[in-house]
């Protein structure tokens, strides 16, 4: 698995001297060229020492230390002026057979054919790819591989074009292995875009069921939104019912979003469904543990039990207003309780999600959890929206799970992500994102980019510490443009403003981040 401007670093232009000068008259050192010995322990790996213990192959003097490390002194850096392949790298032998985590913090300028850290062992080989950093933050990245004969080679790597760099620091060898457990997307408008005409392909060309599609692809866990009574009849109970038997036969598990209302919530908009209107601040508990309780039973009367759930939908401000808003932490504590408890009741073995959006604000998901806590509302998972051209760099939101995973000790998931493939549209209705000045630095609106943005947040993920990171949902990834299916479902009129972020392109074929639904 393979990953821009350093914060208040001029970019390089041409000389080493004039990186050094950049990073406040920062000594450059020229790595030896010759091969370090072999050694039963990562050494060095602060760079505290220089190089000591470290081999280069490849343009060796694209590769040195450097002053201006993560938590000491000293950082590696991978830079030339032209273009350059350089691996930077320490053999270890004598090691107990087992499974290790190699850990690395990382900074880039985005723009390699490749760059990557690396643990090669006898059974094979794992990467993780350096994501381009352009506030200049460390990303914490990791990786992990089976040694069978006691020997390992830890590996960081760029094959650069000019000009580009990255900065390796803190590496770490230990025992232990990381993985995710969720690759996984939304695919609430999918039944209405099929049954409005949609069609979609696989890679191959040929006409397809998505949900196979997206299951081959390596995809294994589906987000369903759930409204009470929608409108246009969609994403209410029956409609999830059925999407659920081809969920679950194709063979993923199944997270059912409940929004407690009858048409899209968000930071902006809680609105109480039409049937419980006017309901007193107990009767809306009832109905919010009614509600759940009906669904989710329905689903295990069928054989599809869910297997998580999400009592709201991006809560920052509360749900059902005003009765259950953050300014009335209590009322709001016993509507989630509500909810948690009605899914408890129809599956203990159900998890209990709470999602919030702008998954990047450490002080919003510190005072809302603090306050969840305070008020002893149960819960299992906590689930974040991300989107980087609106919640800011991946390195906030390694901060933020960094800080939930300790504080409260929750696993942690990205319920909602994306990113466009184009700016183009292949309606007439206005997309979300259409400009170039909207897109995340590093992450062009090209397939290889939206692919890109999917790796590098998964790689976030799997870093989580404890391994409490599970992985990420792709939002609605099967809404592409179809005349009756836009944004409005009380509309059929409005058009689709998220197209060009959905994984299958215009014509209905698998775009290249599908291919990220097999993460390790």
């Amino acid at each position: 698995m393979h990953g821009n401007g350093i914060n208040g670093i001029t970019r390089p232009t041409g000389r080493r001297a004039v990186l050094a000068a950049a990073l406040a008259g920062a000594a450059t050192l020229a790595l030896p060229t010759q091969r370090a010995s072999a050694a039963s322990t990562l050494t060095n790996g602060g760079f505290e020492s220089g190089v000591t213990g470290w081999s280069t192959y490849g343009t060796t003097t694209a590769s040195y230390y450097e002053a201006g490390g993560r938590s000491g002194g000293y950082r590696l850096a991978h830079y030339a002026a032209s273009a350059y392949k350089v691996e930077t790298y320490q053999y270890l032998t004598g090691l107990a057979n087992g499974t290790y985590t190699l850990t690395a913090w990382v900074r880039s300028s985005g723009g390699q054919n490749s760059a990557y850290i690396g643990l090669k062992s006898a059974a094979g080989e794992q990467r993780t790819d350096l994501p381009p950093t352009p506030n200049g933050t460390w990303i914490r990245l990791v990786t992990s591989v089976a040694v069978t004969d006691g020997t390992a080679t830890v590996r960081l790597y760029s094959d650069a074009n000019a000009g580009n760099w990255a900065n390796f620091d803190d590496i770490t060898l230990a025992s232990g292995s990381t993985s995710l457990s969720i690759k996984g997307a939304d695919i609430s408008s999918l039944k209405k875009n099929e049954d409005k005409g949609a069609v979609y392909k696989n890679a191959s060309g040929s006409t397809a069921d998505a949900v196979a599609v997206l299951a081959a692809a390596g995809m294994n866990y589906a987000r369903l939104r759930v409204w009470v009574n929608p409108v246009d009849g969609y994403c209410n109970k029956a409609r999830t019912l059925t999407m659920a038997k081809r969920i679950k036969a194709a063979g993923m598990k199944l997270l059912v979003d409940f929004h407690y209302s009858d048409t899209w919530t968000d930071p902006g908009a809680q609105t109480v469904p039409a049937a419980w209107s006017g309901h007193t601040y107990a009767q809306l508990k009832t109905d919010v543990y009614n509600h759940t309780y009906d669904v989710l039973n329905a689903l295990k009367a069928q054989g599809t039990t869910a297997d998580m759930v999400q009592i709201g939908n991006e809560l920052n401000a509360g749900m059902l207003w005003p009765a259950g808003s953050t300014s009335n932490w209590a009322q709001l504590a016993g509507l989630l309780t509500s909810g948690a408890n009605a899914a408890k009741a129809v599956s203990s073995a159900t998890k209990v999600a709470l999602h919030l959006a702008n998954g990047g604000d450490n002080s919003l998901y510190r005072t809302w959890f603090d306050n969840a806590v305070a008020h002893s509302v149960p819960f299992d998972v906590i689930g974040l929206s991300f989107y980087g051209y609106w919640h800011g760099p991946l390195s906030d939101l390694q901060a933020n799970l960094d800080d939930l995973a300790t504080r409260y000790g929750k696993q942690l998931y990205v319920a909602e992500t994306a990113y466009p493939f184009t700016l183009s549209g292949s309606d007439s209705w206005e997309n979300v994102i259409n400009l170039d000045s909207e897109l995340v630095s590093g992450y062009a609106a090209t397939e290889a980019g939206q692919s890109a943005w999917f790796r590098d947040l998964l790689n976030v993920m799997e870093a989580v510490p404890n391994g409490r990171g599970l992985g990420a949902f792709w939002w609605d990834a099967a809404w592409t443009a179809v005349a009756g299916n836009g944004w409005d479902p009380t509309d059929p009129s409005s058009g689709n403003a998220w197209e060009n972020q959905a994984l299958f392109d215009f014509n209905g074929v698998p775009t290249d981040a599908q291919a990220w639904f097999k993460h390790r």
